[in-house]
């Protein structure tokens, strides 16, 4: 990383070891201070988190293109010439970057992907949701506010829950395109959950951020689901048999 360049924000827990890490990804022509609300409702709702808000990559000043009315802040990619054509190719050469500095933080802190939650807003949330899908092991879960893929994707992430958090009036990005996006994940046996608010728009609203907590605090993965079905199955397998006399069918599992 550019030593000159700003180090993010880095929330530890106050007392112990940090037991989950949540990294939270900023939108454009903005920075990590916008997303502090959602810092602070983690903070509060999972004490032994540590929360790291990193700045994008790409810094544009007060001055050139944002005193002409461009776009100001940071950007996780750059957003000079940046048309629909080209955004999914621009994500994809800014995530070896960011995925890179997210296993550097769960190495530092020896935090594992089933560990770790990303958070974004916008292009923030599309970077998270990129990240996933290029690296399957690098978070359990994503919270994706107000943001979609770069493209369609062909696969859905096999071991991260997938959060999208949306309002019903945003214009930026409709709702409308969220739930095509939430039909093709489950037709790709996504795990993946919607919560659209209304009379909400582009924002990062204390609404959509309560229902995430909620959703963290209650969503079960459903592979975790899926595995303790089969293991209630084959229990349940093995004390039929028992009553019978005959064995249990084999469940494909060697046990240690």
């Amino acid at each position: 990383m550019n030593p000159d360049f700003p180090r993010p924000f880095v929330f530890v827990p106050k007392q112990g070891d940090p037991r989950l890490l949540f990294v939270l990804l900023h939108g454009e022509s903005a920075g990590p201070e916008q997303l502090f609300p959602l810092a602070e409702a983690i903070k509060q709702a999972f004490p032994l988190a540590l929360v790291v808000l990193p700045h994008a990559f790409v810094h544009v000043a007060g001055g050139g293109a944002g005193a002409a009315g461009g776009p100001r802040g940071y950007h996780w990619i750059d957003p000079a010439g940046l048309e629909a054509h080209n955004y999914a190719s621009r994500v994809a050469q800014a995530l070896p970057g960011l995925i890179k500095q997210i296993q550097q933080i769960q190495a530092r802190y020896g935090l594992s992907g089933e560990q770790t939650a990303l958070g974004g807003f916008s292009q923030g949330a599309c970077m998270a949701l990129e990240a996933g899908l290029a690296q399957p092991d690098l978070a359990g879960r994503i919270l994706a506010f107000s943001g979609l893929y770069a493209s369609q994707p062909a696969k859905a992430p096999p071991l991260t829950m997938l959060h999208f958090f949306h309002g019903a009036e945003d214009r930026q990005l409709p709702a409308g395109e969220v739930q095509a996006a939430l039909a093709h994940l489950g037709e790709l046996q996504g795990d993946v959950t919607l919560d659209v608010a209304s009379a909400i728009g582009h924002e990062l609203h204390p609404a959509l951020i309560r229902q995430a907590i909620v959703r963290l605090q209650t969503c079960v993965p459903l592979r975790n689901w899926e595995a303790a079905l089969s293991a209630l199955q084959e229990q349940a397998a093995v004390a039929a048999a028992a009553d019978t006399g005959k064995p249990a069918p084999a469940s494909g599992r060697t046990l240690h």
